[in-house]
């Protein structure tokens, strides 16, 4: 499947926040609730898209997937230093593309613009319980770096070489 990524613009704002919201529509209804609702509340979204930050994973220019990309993190990598590093968040892909290769080809994308970049580590977390989403990061080239307690969230934080 061919997969294209492209920075997200004020006009696709509805688009990522709809699949952010599907993934967490579909993850509350198996019991697993990834994001709290103030986390996906549109206005901060907003911001983050105009800040270049959100990009979309097409496929036959219909929008499959999104991730937020970043080049600091202080809020869950504050103990170190982010040179060199690059930080992904809100990965999240559509239902109808699941399991055909979104996910992977947004996790090397992020590591090929973080690497364009001059960083040499792509840098994410996700809640210390989520063994299938681990298990997902450590086939993609991630390793375990610490587990952190930011705020209500305790993170399994992962790294992956450049």
């Amino acid at each position: 499947m061919d997969v294209q990524v492209r920075r997200a613009t004020p006009e696709d704002v509805a688009t990522v926040a709809a699949i952010l919201l599907e993934a967490e529509e579909w993850l509350r209804g198996r019991g697993e609730p990834m994001w709290a609702e103030d986390e996906l509340a549109l206005e901060p979204l907003r911001a983050h898209v105009e800040a270049g930050m959100h990009y979309l994973a097409e496929v036959d220019g219909e929008p499959a997937g999104t991730l937020r990309f970043q080049l600091e993190d202080p809020e869950y990598w504050p103990d170190l230093p982010a040179d060199g590093c690059a930080f992904v968040h809100r990965l999240a892909v559509r239902r109808r593309f699941a399991g055909r290769g979104v996910g992977v080809a947004l996790l090397d994308w992020a590591a090929d613009h973080a690497r364009a970049a001059g960083r040499t580590l792509l840098r994410l977390d996700c809640d210390s319980d989520r063994s299938r989403l681990r298990a997902f990061y450590e086939r993609n080239g991630f390793r375990h770096h610490s587990d952190r307690q930011v705020g209500r969230f305790y993170v399994a934080r992962y790294e992956r070489p450049l």
